[in-house]
C-alpha cells in the first residue's frame, strides 16, 4: 500500500469508529470562526467538503452572508466539518485546509468548495488537491505532513459526533443560527430572514 493511500485509509479507520480522543481534541483549535468574536449573531455550519450542497452554498448564499452578516460585525460564522462519503477523500480535505492555518483556513477552504467537481472527479484526487492548495502557498511535503494528524482526523470526527449529538445534524449543509436548525443550501434570501428574525 502506498503512504498516502495508506494515510487515508486511517482516516477511514478513524471515521468507521475509532476511540475518541478528548484530550487531543482540546488541544488543536477545530473550530474556525470568522468575524466578531461579540457578534450578537451566532451562525455554525456544518458541511462536508465532498458534498455538492455544500460546494454549492459556498458558491452561492455564503459569499452574501459573509458581506451582508459577518463583515458588518452582526454575525459570526462557526465552521464546523461534518464528513460525508467518501469519507477518506472528505476528511484528508478538510485536514488540509486545517492545516493550511487559521489566516489562511477560510480562503483554503473556499478553494477545495469552489473547485469540488475538479479535483473529486480527478484521476488522483489527492495529487489534484495538493496542485489546487498550492496557490494557498501549502507544499507537497506540508500536506503529506498533515495527513498523518490522527490527531486532527479524531478531532474533526468527534466535532462531527457532537453536532449529531447537539443540533441532531444528520445531512450537509446544515447551519445552526442562534440556536435555529437550517438544513439545506437555501437562497440567499432565505438565510436572510431567518437572520434578521434572528437580530430581533
Amino acid at each position: 500500500m502506498k503512504p498516502l493511500v495508506r494515510l487515508f485509509a486511517i482516516a477511514v479507520a478513524l471515521y468507521a469508529g475509532a476511540a475518541s480522543a478528548a484530550d487531543k481534541v482540546a488541544s488543536f483549535p477545530i473550530d474556525q470562526v470568522m468575524g466578531k468574536a461579540d457578534a450578537p449573531i451566532t451562525i455554525i455550519e456544518y458541511a462536508s467538503t465532498t458534498c455538492g450542497h455544500c460546494a454549492n452554498l459556498h458558491k452561492t448564499a455564503l459569499p452574501k452572508i459573509k458581506s451582508e452578516w459577518v463583515d458588518t460585525g452582526k454575525a459570526k460564522l462557526i465552521y464546523r466539518d461534518f464528513p460525508t462519503g467518501p469519507a477518506a477523500l472528505s476528511i484528508g480535505a478538510s485536514m488540509i485546509a486545517h492545516c493550511s492555518g487559521k489566516d489562511r483556513y477560510f480562503g483554503v477552504l473556499g478553494l477545495i468548495m469552489e473547485q469540488q467537481d475538479k479535483w473529486m472527479s480527478a484521476p488522483n484526487p489527492l495529487d489534484a488537491l495538493k496542485k489546487l492548495v498550492r496557490l494557498a502557498g501549502m507544499t507537497s511535503d506540508e500536506v503529506d505532513a498533515c495527513l498523518q494528524r490522527q490527531d486532527l482526523a479524531t478531532a474533526i470526527q468527534d466535532r462531527a459526533r457532537d453536532g449529531a449529538k447537539s443540533y441532531n445534524v444528520e445531512s450537509t449543509p446544515t447551519l445552526v443560527i442562534n440556536g435555529k436548525v437550517v438544513e439545506g443550501s437555501l437562497p440567499y434570501e432565505q438565510f436572510d430572514t431567518i437572520l434578521k428574525a434572528a437580530a430581533k
